[in-house]
């Protein structure tokens, strides 16, 4: 038996066929999006928007499988399309689509075809940076509750702020949309004809919509009409779906149109959706104690904890959501909104001709501290632990002798400092990382980046052996809707591995990096807590003293 995971990246699609009796990946490919630069809508006049044209993730489911069991027909002589019993679906989020009384997506319709507003607003869209502050301080005054379950602070990044930027940037557009959902359960409904009253995942409610349990689900329709009344229509027609559910549930079977497109079976389950990084935690086998870092354009940090323990409310988390990842264990998220994203502002605005292979190499050949300098990781401002997306990027220590590798370097260790922050501010809160593993992109590609990660955290890290964890996350869920596993921890244990060797601090390194993350926490405070009081008068000249004693 087979299922194909479908992951749905920042400019790409990818689908995967997994063997599920061992987790074996025979056949891949990879759908670029046509529309835009690189898969995204951009706006030279705003660099804060990011969109995508639905249209691209209907084409690319087709492409995508198509190819991917192809390539399996080629790789596994006994591989055949009957054998495939589900499909997984995951996306970036959050990541809303608006869509018409039907539940189509409103960019299909000719009229809006080439209208940003109408498309599905990217995770990484920051438009609504103002309107985050304003849910924010509303939520404080009348339901305080509702920022309880999210860190304490409503994001830019997440659903129901990219709505009412909408609502008030785009209002003629804002009154053809009957309702918003996000990507993740948008792929599964269309795939499964239930895009009228779609289920909800409950990854994607929880920790971007506000939903809980304790409120009874989304919240309140008068307390979003207070904000603009255009949110109180969109939530209202949020009441027709059934209850957030999570990815053991099925949103349907396939449909004889969509069957027919994949070359797979009608009727063939489909799981409910969630998002890259919690599936991406699922396929790396995630339990508890284990900090799962899926890291690539951005970097999301997975842990669970089992429905019995009594957690506490973490300032700063992106929620702490029940069977958010895995049924029966509590979901937290965190994260970084620049990571991989970084490195690549840097290859191609400043690297000259050099590839990220080129810098990545002279970068290696430095020491902890040479270059006496340090970043602030927040160019695409900051998730976690801060939740303030008006936040931006900062290099200190610059001379006239700085080169490219040395700033390449010290971006990389930026980003590790930035997550060591998230691991302290979950150990404050007595929820222990006990071990890190890191996927994705990075963690397969940059061995260098993987090291001073493990020296900064002063811990083992371990990666995934799977290259494309989301997308097997989404086959594991997909193994237990077709029937192959009675849950996901079963589905993990044969489907997840994780790679033999692992990377441990270098005793060395660690002492330079305890320094340095000094220094970075200051700069953290000072430029990111409007209550810090201090003074930065220090910070270069440790650089300086720093660097002149690693060079001797």
């Amino acid at each position: 038996m087979y299922t194909i995971g479908l992951d749905y990246g920042t400019n790409t699609v990818r689908a995967l066929v997994v063997r599920v009796s061992d987790g074996a990946e025979q056949g891949t490919f990879v759908f670029a999006y046509p529309h835009g630069e690189s898969g995204i809508i951009l706006d030279p006049r705003d660099p804060e928007l990011a969109r995508q044209h639905p249209t691209d993730y209907l084409l690319g489911a087709k492409e995508a499988v198509r190819g991917a069991t192809a390539d399996a027909l080629k790789n596994d002589p006994n591989f055949a399309m009957e054998k495939v019993i589900g499909v997984g679906v995951d996306t970036t989020g959050s990541t809303p689509l608006p869509v018409d009384v039907n539940g189509r997506a409103l960019a299909e319709n000719p009229a809006f075809a080439s209208d940003p507003n109408a498309m599905a607003w990217l995770w990484k869209d920051h438009t609504s940076a103002l309107k985050a502050v304003a849910i924010t301080e509303a939520a404080k005054v009348s339901h305080p509750e509702y920022l309880a379950k999210c860190g304490g602070a409503y994001s830019s990044e997440w659903f129901w702020s990219k709505m009412w930027q909408c609502a008030e940037a785009a209002p003629e557009t804002a009154a053809a949309i009957a309702g918003w959902i996000e990507c993740a359960d948008w792929i599964p409904a269309i795939l499964t004809g239930t895009e009228k009253t779609p289920f909800r995942g409950i990854c994607a409610a929880g920790h971007k919509a506000m939903y809980h349990t304790d409120w009874g689900g989304y919240p309140a329709k008068d307390f979003l009409a207070s904000l603009h009344p255009e949110l109180g229509r969109w939530r209202e027609a949020l009441d027709a779906s059934p209850a957030a559910v999570a990815i053991n549930q099925k949103a349907g079977g396939l449909t004889p149109e969509w069957a027919e497109k994949l070359g797979l079976k009608a009727g063939t389950p489909v799981a409910v959706g969630a998002f890259d990084a919690h599936l991406g935690a699922v396929g790396s086998g995630i339990g508890v104690g284990a900090l799962v870092k899926i890291m690539g354009t951005s970097t999301c940090d997975i842990m669970v904890a089992p429905l019995s323990q009594n957690l506490p409310d973490v300032p700063g988390l992106c929620g702490i959501v029940p069977e958010s990842v895995l049924p029966g264990f509590y979901g937290l998220e965190a994260g970084q909104s620049a990571v991989g994203d970084l490195f690549n502002w840097w290859v191609s605005q400043f690297g000259g001709k050099r590839t990220h292979e080129e810098l990545t190499a002279a970068a290696a050949q430095l020491q902890p501290g040479e270059s006496g300098l340090i970043a602030l990781d927040w160019n695409n401002g900051n998730r976690t632990v801060l939740v303030d997306q008006r936040l931006t990027g900062l290099i200190v220590g610059q001379t006239l002798a700085s080169t490219p590798e040395e700033i390449y370097r010290t971006l990389i260790e930026a980003t590790a400092f930035g997550a060591r922050m998230i691991v302290e501010r979950l150990e404050e809160y007595d929820v222990r990382v006990e071990q890190v593993i890191a996927c994705g992109g990075i963690a397969d590609k940059s061995s260098l980046a993987m090291q001073i990660y493990a020296d900064i955290f002063n811990r083992p890290m371990r990666t995934s052996r799977s290259s494309q964890t989301c997308a097997l996350g989404s086959a594991i869920a997909a193994a237990v809707v077709g029937g192959a596993y009675p849950d996901a921890l079963t589905a993990q244990r044969y489907m997840a591995h994780l790679n033999e060797t692992d990377y441990q601090p270098d005793p060395a390194a660690v002492s330079v990096y305890e320094e340095l993350f000094t220094l970075y926490k200051d700069l953290h405070d000072a430029f990111g807590i409007a209550s810090w009081q201090g003074s930065l008068s220090h910070i270069m000249k440790n650089l300086i003293d720093i660097r002149d004693r690693v060079r001797g």
